[in-house]
């Protein structure tokens, strides 16, 4: 069975964790299938929005205990903790910032711990109210290591960042809410991702990853965002989605055309 299952509907990709029998936990064959999946998603220019989500009404339980203490892995682990560059833990969830197109993460059920830094990698969240989530690491005795440092930032304050994380404490998607963790809560979180990614997909997919990437700069890389700003302007003005774009504020039936910019 497959570890990720992928719908493709009309430019809209629903990227399912596939592991109800273990609450959708993250084996290290399934941080390996997030890399491989996004690689692919990246690639695709028609691709106007993607959706992460759990099957059996899920997220993620986090990373499966079996595999972390699984001595065969131990060697694999350690050698992705030491060489240079970002490890698998990291790359598996930092890739999906990457993606030019946005990516909404719909929650329910559990978010715990890597369940908890996918969803964070996402550029919008969508949970239910009595989503179960945490910062798990520190019960298992660990950090989290998965770009959480990246992630977290600008969401919530030092303090409390720290707090949770330290504590590991479980909270709910309304407390994730009042704190900014999570962007909206809903009782059919999928659903109303969905109706988002379609209202997403009626803008020109190179404006979707021009304003995404020039955004992210602004947070993690301000001394270059204002020469992004410039450079991705220029690229929209001669690129034929613009002028699209234009004709489409008049009539909606116009489309656009697959996206011209990496």
């Amino acid at each position: 069975m497959a570890l990720l299952r992928i719908e493709k509907n009309n430019g809209i990709a629903t990227v399912y964790l596939n592991r109800p029998d273990k609450r959708n936990a993250m084996s290290f064959t399934l941080l390996k299938e997030l890399v491989s999946t996004a690689e692919k998603l990246k690639k695709d220019r028609s691709l106007r929005c993607v959706i992460l989500t759990g099957e059996a009404q899920v997220f993620s339980a986090g990373i499966d205990l079996a595999d972390l203490n699984d001595p065969k892995n131990r060697a694999f682990a350690a050698w992705e903790l030491i060489k240079p560059g970002q490890s698998l833990f990291q790359k598996a969830f930092l890739i999906w910032q990457q993606l030019p197109v946005p990516v909404i993460a719909a929650l329910e059920g559990f978010c715990f711990g890597a369940g908890m830094q996918l969803a964070l990698a996402a550029d919008i969240r969508i949970a239910h109210p009595d989503t179960k989530m945490s910062i798990m690491e520190s019960r298992w005795g660990l950090v989290p290591d998965m770009g959480l440092t990246r992630s977290l930032k600008g969401l919530i304050g030092l303090d409390l960042a720290k707090e949770l994380t330290l504590t590991a404490r479980i909270f709910d998607g309304q407390y994730a809410k009042e704190i900014g963790l999570v962007t909206h809560l809903n009782e059919t979180p999928l659903a109303q991702a969905q109706i988002l990614a379609e209202e997403l997909s009626q803008r020109s997919p190179d404006a979707l990853a021009a304003t995404k990437q020039v955004l992210d700069a602004m947070e993690h890389n301000p001394k270059r965002s204002l020469r992004l700003e410039k450079i991705w302007q220029f690229k929209l003005l001669m690129g034929k989605n613009s002028q699209l774009a234009r004709k489409k504020d008049k009539n909606p039936e116009v489309q656009f055309l697959p996206r011209q910019y990496k």
